[in-house]
């Protein structure tokens, strides 16, 4: 008997997390990526890659074939599209929820040992400022805000009905994740990319729960094992006004501080003309109307039902800072060093 454990967006920063962290621990790890999604640079051989687009359930099939009929399966589902977008698009809907649809059917026809559901903490309703947010029981998609929220919600139902229905099924709830092995540069990463190459000259007013990423795969990994059936997880760190985050980077690096601070009516003006910039640009604005509501939504989550459970101990802020700027760092270099690898070397003499 042995231990298999299949990753869902094995690619992403916390899918490729966790599977760095599986393997070092000497497991086996087959993983999830999408078609043309480069994934050498992560793993080399050391995991089984198979292609496909979790909307296709067939296309996920092959993660469960040539398994033994006493391996022990932990699918940990990470694959999901995390949007800041005000528009509606249809593909985060159907990545996001008949994705999930298909994992879920494959996890109980194939009689898994235990299913990890990536949730969010947007799935979870909102309370007043104050408020301490813990883990519900329920998720209505018309009780949040923003079309991400809404379809995590909506997957997260399906996966607290399936394991009321017999699948043993753990779902987590990470805050805003940050940290080093982002090679996708998502939303939080890009802020930090702009603020060394000098594009961040201003923030805004707010701020939120930022947990590291490592932390959060120690946590997803520790469900395997230790979480319990049909329950939900917070796995935070604290609450951190955009400012307190600038100044850390600052810190850390030796740069400058960013000091000028725009008001929050000037943002969520100017949101809806900055996100049409971008989209003719092809590009992820770092402020629109959805990350402008979130950055003055209430943040206070409580972690402590993962602590009890899982032994889950988020680290110090100033360390994940460090340690993602020296990632940056050493990415962009490689980068550099690829790109020169191609040029034709000068003639000599």
């Amino acid at each position: 008997m042995k231990r298999v454990y299949i990753i869902t967006g094995v690619g992403g920063h916390l899918g490729n997390t966790v599977a760095r962290e599986l393997l070092a621990a000497g497991e086996t790890v087959r993983g999830f990526a999408l078609p043309n999604e480069d994934v050498t640079m992560l793993y080399g051989d050391a995991v089984s890659i198979v292609r496909g687009d979790v909307r296709d359930r067939s296309s996920l099939e092959p993660l469960f074939y040539g398994l033994k009929e006493d391996d022990e399966v932990y699918v940990i589902h990470c694959a999901g599209i995390v949007s800041v977008a005000t528009r509606y698009d249809q593909r985060v809907v159907d990545v996001n929820v008949r994705g999930t649809e298909n994992v879920v059917s494959l996890c109980k026809e194939h009689n898994v040992k235990k299913l990890v559901y990536i949730s969010s903490v947007h799935a979870l309703p909102e309370l007043p400022h104050g408020d301490v947010i813990h883990e519900v029981e329920g998720f209505q998609p018309e009780s949040v805000i923003g079309l991400y929220a809404k379809t995590k919600a909506a997957a997260t139902q399906i996966v607290l009905d399936a394991a009321r229905d017999g699948l043993d099924a753990t779902i987590i709830h990470p805050s805003g994740i940050i940290g080093p092995n982002d090679y996708g540069h998502g939303h939080l990463t890009q802020m930090v990319i702009n603020y060394l190459n000098g594009s961040l000259t201003a923030c805004v007013e707010g701020g939120y729960d930022f947990v590291d990423v490592r932390d959060v795969a120690d946590g997803v990994i520790a469900a395997t094992e230790k979480g319990k059936k049909g329950e939900c997880y917070i796995l935070s760190n604290r609450y951190v006004p955009v400012r307190e985050l600038l100044n850390t980077l600052s810190r850390v690096t030796g740069g400058r501080k960013i000091t000028t601070v725009l008001p929050l009516w000037f943002a969520k003006m100017t949101a809806p003309f900055a996100e049409l910039y971008y989209k003719i640009r092809h590009e992820s604005p770092l402020f629109t109307r959805y990350t402008l509501y979130t950055l003055t939504s209430n943040a206070r989550f409580t972690y402590e039902k993962a602590r009890r459970d899982l032994g889950y101990k988020p680290r110090d802020l100033s360390t994940t800072i460090k340690d993602t700027v020296a990632f940056l760092t050493k990415e962009r270099k490689s980068l550099f060093r690829k790109r020169n690898a191609h040029k034709p070397v000068p003639a000599m003499g």
